[in-house]
């Protein structure tokens, strides 16, 4: 199949202590700290690193501040690895390196990484739900979720320039497989890792006109999850970025959080899956936003009907 996840995500940073309270109170697992570096991991084993001083191994940042620096890809087998590998390096310069990731840089100066993906079998956190004429709850009153807990990363959005942008969006099509799913000609380009299901995986979006991180989302098993996560982090003291809304593309209900390594952090449940069948889709304008985003009689915008 080829690319099948996200493997890992790479930011600098200017303060690691503020990095690391935001992703502790986000709901993944340190694994690691240092005085200039900190690593945090998802339930599916995926690992999101913090660096105050990154290495020679990261290309130089596209953006000033903190910001995403590389996204590691796993891929399913050594032969496919071996296969993409290839091919990238048939176009551009790859640096492999003793840990087993293959390195270069896309279009845009963000790094691209690819491993062998060891993906971790995932708890089931899904929650019953009732519904006249479907019923899975039975005497069983429902508690908070407590503690949200990340499943996994599962998909990236990047900002890039509007010059040059098919070429941005063939190197991933071209060289490593994804394939789009929903094509926004204002906006940008939806793709799937060959051997993921979600809608999407990844983001190209060139409507900013500028390279830098948009944000990286995280799946949670549900809707309570996502609103009592969002609700966890603003007790917490971090912002929201957008209200709690259901994305349009992807049909993933979702919660924005600003976050101090660059860019926003995203929990988002119930995104559609398909497979091969799905036909990419073009917009020639951007479609809504939101199918729906949470309003109220306090909602500056919400005016009575006449």
């Amino acid at each position: 199949m080829g690319i099948q996840r996200i493997e890992s995500v790479t930011y600098s940073v200017e303060v690691l202590e503020e990095s690391v309270r935001f992703f502790e109170d986000f709901g993944l697992f340190l694994v690691e700290r240092t005085d200039e570096h900190a690593v945090f991991e998802t339930l599916a084993g995926q690992t999101v690193h913090l660096d105050t001083c990154a290495g020679p191994l990261l290309p130089p940042p596209v953006e000033d501040g903190p910001t995403l620096r590389e996204v590691v890809w796993g891929v399913d087998t050594a032969e496919e690895l071996e296969r993409i590998v290839d091919a990238v390096r048939a176009d551009r310069p790859v640096h492999s390196t003793p840990d087993g990731i293959h390195r270069t840089v896309d279009m845009s100066g963000f790094g691209v990484g690819l491993t062998l993906a060891r993906p971790r079998p995932l708890p089931d956190g899904s929650r019953t739900a009732n519904v006249s004429g479907d019923i899975t709850r039975w005497n069983a009153p429902l508690e908070t979720v407590g503690q949200v807990r990340p499943l996994r990363m599962c998909h990236v959005a990047l900002n890039i320039a509007k010059e040059g942008r098919e070429q941005a969006v063939a190197f991933y099509t071209g060289l490593l497989g994804f394939r789009p799913t929903d094509v926004v000609e204002p906006m940008g380009v939806f793709m799937q890792a060959p051997g993921d299901d979600d809608q999407h995986t990844f983001l190209l979006c060139h409507r900013p006109d500028r390279p830098g991180v948009n944000h990286v989302a995280y799946e949670v098993p549900g809707f309570d999850d996502v609103v009592e996560g969002g609700n966890h982090m603003i007790e917490r003291g971090w912002r929201e970025a957008r209200k709690l809304g259901r994305h349009t593309i992807g049909s993933n209900v979702f919660r924005f959080l600003h976050a101090p390594c660059g860019g926003r952090v995203e929990y988002a449940c119930d995104m559609d899956r398909v497979d091969d069948t799905f036909e990419t889709r073009v917009h020639a304008t951007a479609p809504p936003h939101t199918i729906w985003s949470l309003r109220s009689n306090r909602d500056d915008r919400h005016t009575p009907a006449s």
